[in-house]
Formats: C-alpha cells, structure tokens, sequence
C-alpha cells in the first residue's frame, strides 16, 4: 500500500513539475535568488567538501531557519565530529542561513531539498548520506520519508505543530499523509494537543518537547543595530507591525488615518513578510497621503509618519528599536506568526484573532498578561495609541511577556536528548 500511494505521489509530482519551474522562473523575475541552484532542486549537486558524518536540518524558509538556530548549535556541540546540512525551500531561507552559521564554515553546509519524487530525493539521499533527517515544524515529505525508510536512515520532526486545520487538510489525503505520518521514526511536538493531532495520524513515537524558538537568544549586532535606529527615531513612540500578510497592510494604513488621538510624534514601522511585497506597500503608504522613509535608504533623522522596513533578517533589530509590536497574519484568517521573539525582548503584543499556527503560545502569552488580544485594525491602532501613551503599563506587560519567554525554555536540550540515541 505504502508503494502504491508512494507512486501516484510522484506521478502527479512528474505531472506539475512544468508548472512548479515555471513559476519558479516567474517568481525569480523579483527575486533572483529563485533561479540560482535550480539544478539542487532536481536532484544534481555539486562535490562535497570533505567526507564527514552528516546530521540533516530541514527548514524551508526564513521562520524555520530563525527557528532552528540553537538546535544546529546543539547539534554541532554535541556531536563534533559531524555537520550538518541545511536544506531549504525558499532563497530567503537560505540567505537566512547562510548568515546565521557563516562562522562555523564548512561544518555548516547548505542545499534546497530537491524537490519530493523518488527519483530526485534518492539522488539527494546517496550524494550527502546523512545519518539523520530532522524536518522542522511541520514539513512532511512523503517520498523522502519512504526513501529514509528504504536507506535505514531514521527521520524526526521536531518543534512539531499541526493545527486542526492543518489536521483536517491533512485528512482529505488519506492514506498518502498517514503512511508519511507512519514512517516518521520520532516526533518532538511543541504542546500536548499538537502531539495528540500528530498521533491520530499514525505517527509511533511522539513526545512533548516544547518550541525550540524560546531558546532563540537576540545576536549582539541586531540589538546594536535597534538602537542604532532607535537613534534616528529621535525619541519618537514607535508602533510595529512585524511580519505583515497580504492584505493586511491597507487595514492598518486605513485605520492609522483613522485613528483620532495618535501619541505625538507616533511612527508607525510596517515589515512585510515577503520581500516581493516591499515595492507594493510603499506604494500603498504612499497612495494614502503618508510619508514614506526605507530602512534600506535610511536618513540620519525618521520624521515620517512610516518607516517600511525592506530587509531581511532583521526582525530582532526592529523589536529592540519599538515600543510595542503587532504580530502579522492575525487581522485575516492566516493563523499569525511567532510572537515569542518579541515577548523575549520584552515588547508588549498585540494579536488579531487569527493566531491558530501559534494558538498555544499565544494564548500563553495572553493570560501570562504580555500580549493583548483585538478585534480589528481599529481596534489595533486604538490599543497601540494608548499603550504608547502610557509607559508605566507598557513596562509592565513588556516584563510580563519577557517572563513569560523565560518560563519556557530548554525545549532544545529536550529535543537534543530525544534524538541522542537515534543519531549515537
């Protein structure tokens, strides 16, 4: 049975194959980084710098790689004699990378997974022959989970979540996900209902880890660099809202104009999370009558009434240099992003009501008394006005949402154990 949903996985791979270059190529047309090592994505590589035992870290794009950070240190300090390999999806997740682990050289190493037919992957498989798989979060391959399976090398998925929606979507492939779920050799879940979820998949061997992202310590040079733009700000309250989807970004513009009583001298920071969007929001601040500066043009001094932050890799810079922060794909139905590296540096949070990719979390965070739940981008504004005209409650929630990170971590080292045996 495993062979049969295994074939027709990779028929209807071979069948959409033209379509998935095809729009990889479009989408290299603003992001040149798409049409670079495209022969990694079907299988071919280039020689290896040195033979050496290999543990695999799968994570797709920039939130995963960020994710993944103490788990590689983890992994490279306890097992000196390897390294590792980082394969991604996405250019942004590699040049994410390629930044954080510059300094260990060759001991980091990295690749796009090609992409999940048999051909491909087993090409992948005998070229690096890594001793372990670890897919971040919630990547599930099925052809390079069977592959694994037929080479013997055992498969974890770690800081595992998995939604009910996720879970439902799951369920409508049946077979195909079950089998996937049945070959993956370890799972390290983030909370007890998502290794519940996991398990009702057929997944044999899942515990509860925790999320991995609380151990992720702020780098020096991006808190150097906050308050670098802190300095340009010129004292001025600063309202961000990281990591903003489609969509989202003309409700906040909307409502800001809106918004009666503004602090004086407010800023709104607008980050959008995909930078082919960059271009799009300007002109979308800019249609509305606001004035506009560019992180990437940066003046000595920001008297805009927004500031668009255009770079990559910076997100722990922009909540060091804020005052408070709204956490993107909550406003619409898009199930939010990772509000923990701003409650680690002692941000207050606001949140839509869509958080359900990081429910637990938040929902921690929210009782903890850190972050504040709203209904809308009216409502956004309005808390945001009133938590920068009060300092004295702003430092109370950024102390409560910090001691709420503090409270979990060490899920890395819980991981690391967890795996010990399979890759020893």
């Amino acid at each position: 049975m495993r062979f049969f949903y295994a074939l027709l996985y990779s028929i209807l791979w071979w069948l959409a194959l033209p379509l998935v270059l095809g729009r990889l190529w479009w989408r290299g047309r603003k992001e040149p980084g798409y049409r670079a090592h495209l022969g990694e994505r079907l299988g071919f590589y280039g020689p290896l710098p040195e033979k050496r035992p290999t543990i695999m870290v799968h994570a797709v794009s920039v939130g995963e790689t960020r994710a993944a950070e103490p788990l590689v240190e983890a992994l490279l300090a306890r097992w000196p004699d390897c390294r590792i390999l980082l394969t991604h999806m996405t250019p942004t997740g590699r040049a994410t990378g390629k930044a954080l682990f510059a300094r260990h050289g060759d001991r980091v190493i990295q690749s796009y997974l090609p992409y999940d037919t048999g051909f491909m992957v087993g090409r992948f498989l005998h070229h690096f022959a890594p001793r372990m798989v670890i897919l971040m979060e919630t990547e599930v391959w099925p052809n390079l989970i069977s592959a694994c399976d037929a080479y013997g090398i055992p498969v974890a998925l770690v800081n595992a979540r998995l939604s009910e929606r996720s879970l439902r979507r799951g369920r409508r492939f049946g077979g195909l996900m079950m089998e996937a779920a049945r070959g993956i050799t370890v799972v390290a879940a983030q909370t007890d209902a998502d290794a519940a979820r996991i398990k009702s998949l057929g997944a044999p061997d899942v515990a509860v880890t925790g999320s991995i992202k609380f151990d992720v310590v702020p780098p020096e040079a991006a808190l150097q660099t906050g308050a670098m733009l802190r300095a340009r700000f010129q004292d001025r309250p600063v309202f961000l809202c990281a990591s903003t989807r489609e969509g989202e970004e003309a409700l906040i513009l909307d409502a800001w104009r809106r918004l009666e009583r503004k602090p004086a001298g407010m800023l709104l920071l607008l980050v959008p999370r995909h930078p082919q969007r960059f271009e799009e929001v300007a002109r979308m601040v800019e249609e509305r009558g606001l004035t506009l500066a560019r992180r990437s043009q940066l003046p000595a001094r920001v008297d805009t009434d927004v500031l668009l932050g255009d770079s990559m890799g910076e997100m722990f810079a922009y909540y060091a240099a804020c005052d408070c922060a709204f956490i993107g794909g909550s406003l619409l139905p898009l199930g939010g992003q990772n509000l923990i590296e701003a409650c680690a540096l002692g941000k207050p949070v606001l949140v839509g009501q869509h958080t359900f990719n990081f429910l637990q979390a938040t929902e921690e965070a929210v009782a903890a008394g850190g972050a504040l739940r709203v209904d809308n981008a009216d409502a956004l504004l309005r808390a945001a006005a009133e938590l920068l005209e009060d300092g004295e409650r702003r430092a109370v929630m950024g102390a409560r949402a910090q001691g709420f990170a503090g409270k979990h971590r060490g899920a890395t080292a819980r991981t690391v154990e967890l795996l010990q045996r399979f890759i020893d």
